[in-house]
């Protein structure tokens, strides 16, 4: 009911840490029962977690509301939620922290083959597109596009994403949804409300909090907090973001391959267009038939391709500047932007569709960041990459000043006869590693927000036993190729995929920079006119550039569109859906005094072993519970409530894993589970050991809950008043770490049954036994309740499942039947449910089913 503030002060690599307790509370006390802690009380948290209020909360979520009460006022009680939350001295190390100078080269080369392949084939392609829409008619115009081509790989690619977005990862975790994640840790913008205040507690929890001192970043918390709207815009914003992502991991590979198979029409003077499309569709098959051999597999073979392929880049480039028109380093003064679009405005703007081509890719280095360090990708673009690219992008444009003619083809055209089918065969290979760039940055953003609940649960294999982050989704695979392949044939030119293309990249690249910039307000706290600065030249770059390729949209790009809004819309229903659910059976849980009612034997007969009974609800008892007590002829003799729980962080280390809490008193044998994941965990365990790791968390809690009540009875024995109690005392945490505790541990207030409450409510008359044979009876009771979980765990563990529906109530709108009723219905009975990975038989599995009217 009441939950007590801790806050630890870390001391020297971690010594002792002191817990400075909040003043007293009033609290409401069964008459008949003094065991308050032995109810899974619900908090009276602010919104913001932040130190209770002084307030009776008749209309909090406590089961006990309609228990008989008194009103007492007590010191602060220690929430095993939040005891169990501690933070673990170290924060969890990122994946790339340790590793030797060779396995540093040997992530170079796989950063090569799985981050640059999209960016770096963008030269097959770019000038292509671009005088597609405004045919050359003298030097000048290829100086001036080569000068808006250079600036805007200058300034998108490496500026902002390079320089800037990729610092606002979140522990190493890139994308849409890691930026997402970032902001609901530094303030409470997640609309499920399943968030509890230990959640705070974990090891990497905060990167940043907002200093008090800088009154704008904490406005800007309290306006996001406050703002239902605001919430909900920021969660559209995401989805977009997200939306735009797997539409990019559709055209990027139809562009790419079509781009480099298209080649073939300068080599090969007979081939058609039909024929290029057919060799086309082939590679794609095969491209997404390799996928499932991981990214560090295909990553390590196609890294050295891809070195030579930006090796050759650079080679052409200086053989064309020393062969043709080296006038071109002219293009570096941006005078010529303002020259090509004063001769031909119109034309100009058109063209910008095309050369924001040289940027797609940018977001992948983001997305995928998740697959290697953020240093790795920053040095080997600086050093690499980016010099490479401007190489290829000179000589073609000096080879197009004195061949204007070959500008439908001009990488192919501007290639040395006798190179051209080498560079032909690494094109090909560049373009299909370029494809793969975006499928991995699209399995990365579906985990993620997988994990934040705006995704329906798909089937995800980890192709890497080193790196957690490397993933393979087969579901997704196959449906990005089907789509690839359907625009190929639909969509023959790549000057229209180009506009596609430019389409899905420039709505992820605007999502970006709009959710950089709240991190940078929020987080970062960094100079108004810095932020300013950012959000209006890359803000506004992107959206000159996003008018281009709106205007050509009627060609054919609009599939694209249609396609992320789609997307968009089963993201946003999955979402609304989950929260309606949530929401329901919070309403709906059951109240304690039923149990209470029952009875230890719950009204029916408790048979030998462990009950898993799976469920949402965070806190709580949920409905489904009763539904299982009235269906079934029998209960186990020890339940647990598990809830498997999504944090918004990267990683949750092993040891804090699991948070456990007692549920009525201990005679019932009914706990809570809390298990904790972080949206980049590997949840690799089988039912198995999942079941060891949980009975082992389980007996850490009872031990340390026996070690409390015994620390806490030796505390009662040496003193007759409440201020006398009032000294440190010794806490062990889960990890084996020790605290200073500077607040009582009342027994009045501890979960050891009535035995206890007698023994308390008696020494008021008489003199309190002795301190040894209180310890002897708290030994003999943890004994025994350990004694009964072997003997539970050993006749077998059932896995509950309660699987609860929702249905829209009759007098709902139309679209809120159309929604819950057939959508989301339709999503939740075709994905994958929470426990599938962990392979339990059919044997030890019982369903129930209950719905629920919204």
């Amino acid at each position: 009911m009441v939950n007590v503030g801790l806050e630890k002060d870390r001391e020297n690599n971690g010594g002792l840490a002191s817990m400075d307790s909040i003043e007293s509370r009033w609290v409401f006390q069964d008459e008949y029962d003094s065991d308050i802690n032995s109810v899974d009380h619900d908090t009276v948290n602010g919104d913001d977690g932040s130190t209770p209020r002084n307030v009776l909360d008749l209309d909090s979520e406590d089961e006990d509301d309609n228990a008989v009460r008194k009103l007492i006022r007590t010191g602060p009680r220690i929430d095993s939620f939040d005891v169990e939350a501690l933070e673990v001295p170290g924060a969890q190390k990122n994946d790339f922290d340790d590793v030797s100078a060779g396995r540093k080269i040997l992530l170079t080369f796989q950063t090569l083959g799985v981050v640059f392949g999209d960016v770096g084939t963008s030269p097959l392609y770019t000038f292509s597109v671009m005088f597609s829409k405004a045919p050359v008619n003298g030097n000048e115009d290829v100086l001036g596009a080569l000068s808006l081509v250079l600036y805007t790989l200058i300034l998108i690619p490496l500026v902002k994403y390079v320089l800037i977005v990729l610092w606002a990862n979140d522990d190493g975790e890139g994308g849409t949804f890691a930026l997402y994640s970032l902001l609901c840790r530094h303030a409470k913008v997640n609309l499920l409300p399943n968030q509890l205040p230990s959640d705070a507690r974990i090891s990497g929890f905060r990167l940043k909090v907002p200093s008090p001192e800088l009154e704008r970043s904490l406005r800007i918390k309290e306006r996001l907090e406050a703002s239902l709207t605001l919430k909900k815009l920021l969660l559209m914003l995401v989805l977009a973001g997200t939306a735009m992502v797997i539409a990019d991991g559709v055209v990027t590979p139809a562009m790419s391959v079509m781009s480099a198979v298209g080649g073939l029409r300068v080599g090969v003077s007979g081939i058609k267009q039909d024929q290029v499309v057919m060799i086309s569709v082939a590679f794609l098959v095969i491209l997404f038939s390799v996928q499932k051999y991981g990214t560090s597999k295909v990553g390590l073979f196609v890294g050295p391709a891809l070195f030579i392929w930006f090796c050759s880049l650079g080679g052409i480039g200086i053989y064309n500047l020393i062969n043709y028109d080296s006038r071109v380093w002219r293009a570096f003064n941006p005078v010529h932007i303002y020259y090509y679009f004063k001769r031909n405005p119109t034309k100009a703007w058109y063209s910008l569709g095309g050369c924001l081509l040289c940027a797609t890719g940018s977001e992948a280095m983001f997305a995928d960041l998740c697959y290697f360090s953020v240093r790795s990708v920053q040095l080997t673009f600086v050093f690499l990459v980016l010099p490479c690219l401007l190489l290829g992008y000179l000589g073609q444009a000096a080879y197009l000043m004195e061949n204007h003619a070959d500008t439908t083809q001009a990488f192919f055209s501007s290639v040395p006869s006798g190179a051209f089918w080498p560079i032909f065969l690494i094109a090909n290979v560049a373009a299909l590693i370029a494809s793969r760039a975006m499928t991995t940055a699209t399995f990365s953003c579906i985990k993620q927000s997988t994990a934040l609940g705006c995704f329906p649960r798909l089937k995800i294999i980890h192709t890497s036993r080193k790196f957690m982050g490397q993933i393979y989704i087969p579901v997704m695979n196959w449906f990005l190729l089907a789509l690839s392949l359907v625009m190929v044939c639909s969509i023959s030119s790549i000057y229209e995929i180009g506009n596609a293309y430019g389409i899905a990249e420039l709505g992820v690249m605007m999502m970006t920079t709009i959710l950089v910039t709240i991190v940078m307000l929020l987080i970062w706290q960094i100079n108004i006119i810095v932020v300013l600065s950012f959000v209006v030249i890359f803000l506004g770059l992107e959206l000159m550039f996003f008018s281009s390729v709106l205007w050509s949209v009627g060609d054919g790009s609009w599939i694209i569109l249609v396609f992320a809004v789609v997307l968009f819309f089963v993201m946003y229903i999955w979402n609304y859906g989950s929260k309606l659910k949530y929401e329901t059976e919070v309403k709906q849980k059951m109240s304690m005094d039923v149990l209470r009612e029952l009875g230890p034997n719950l009204g029916t007969i408790r048979a030998p072993g462990i009950g898993l009974l799976y469920n949402e609800l965070a806190k709580g008892i949920p409905a489904i519970f009763g539904h299982f007590l009235t269906t079934l002829p029998a209960v186990h003799s020890m339940i647990i409530f598990v809830c498997i729980k999504y944090i918004p962080v990267p990683v949750v280390p092993q040891n804090e894993r699991f948070l456990f809490r007692r549920v009525c008193p201990r005679s019932y044998h009914i706990f809570r589970c809390v298990a904790r994941y972080g949206y980049k965990d590997v949840r690799k365990e089988n039912h198995q050991m999942f079941e060891q790791l949980l009975i082992e968390s389980l007996e850490k809690f009872i031990r340390r809950d026996a070690q409390e009540r015994s620390l806490e009875s030796d505390g009662n024995g040496e003193s007759d008043s409440e201020e006398e109690h009032a000294f440190s005392r010794v806490l062990v945490a889960p990890n084996g770490s020790v605290y200073s505790l500077g607040v009582p541990l009342l027994a009045d207030f501890r979960d050891t049954g009535k035995a206890v409450m007698e023994e308390s409510t008696s020494e008021e008359m008489k003199p309190g036994p002795s301190s040894e044979s209180l310890l002897s009876d708290a030994d003999q009771s943890f004994e025994k309740e350990l004694s009964f979980l072997r003997k539970a765990k050993e006749s077998g563990v059932v896995y509950l499942l309660g699987h609860g529906n929702i249905r829209a109530r009759k007098s709902s709108w139309f679209i809120k039947k159309l929604f819950i009723n057939y959508f989301y219905a339709f999503l939740r009975k075709n994905c994958r449910r929470e426990i599938a990975s962990l392979s339990v038989p059919h044997s030890h599995l019982m369903q129930v089913g209950m719905t629920y009217m919204v």
